[in-house]
C-alpha cells in the first residue's frame, strides 16, 4: 500500500471567499475520483486547517501499490479534475509518497 499526501498553497491573489469556493471545488473534484480510478482506495481532501497551518489544503490518499499511484497520475479523470480545478489556483505543492 502506498500513501500520497499533497499539501497546497492557494495563490495570494485571491480573497478569503475565492479561496474557500476553489477548495471546495478542489475538494469536490477529487474525492469524486474514489470509484473511478483503479487502486485508489482511499481519497480525503482537507480544506480547514488551524491558523498554525502554512498550508491551504491537503490531499491524504492511498493506493495499492506505487504503480497504481503512477497510473492514477496520467489517468484522464485525474489530469483533467488537476487541470482545471488544481493547477490553476495554486502557487506550492509538496508530495510525500511512502509504502506502509
Amino acid at each position: 500500500m502506498v500513501k500520497h499526501i499533497i499539501l497546497w498553497q492557494l495563490k495570494d491573489e485571491y480573497s478569503d471567499k475565492e479561496k474557500n469556493d476553489i477548495k471546495a471545488g478542489i475538494k469536490e473534484g477529487l474525492e469524486s475520483l474514489l470509484g473511478k480510478i483503479p487502486g485508489l482506495t482511499e481519497i480525503k481532501v482537507e480544506t480547514e486547517g488551524l491558523p498554525s497551518s502554512n498550508a491551504d489544503l491537503m490531499l491524504y490518499s492511498i493506493f495499492e501499490s506505487e504503480e497504481a499511484l503512477k497510473d492514477y497520475a496520467i489517468h484522464p479523470a485525474h489530469v483533467e479534475i488537476a487541470d482545471s480545478k488544481v493547477r490553476p489556483y495554486t502557487k506550492t505543492r509538496l508530495c510525500l509518497d511512502f509504502e506502509f
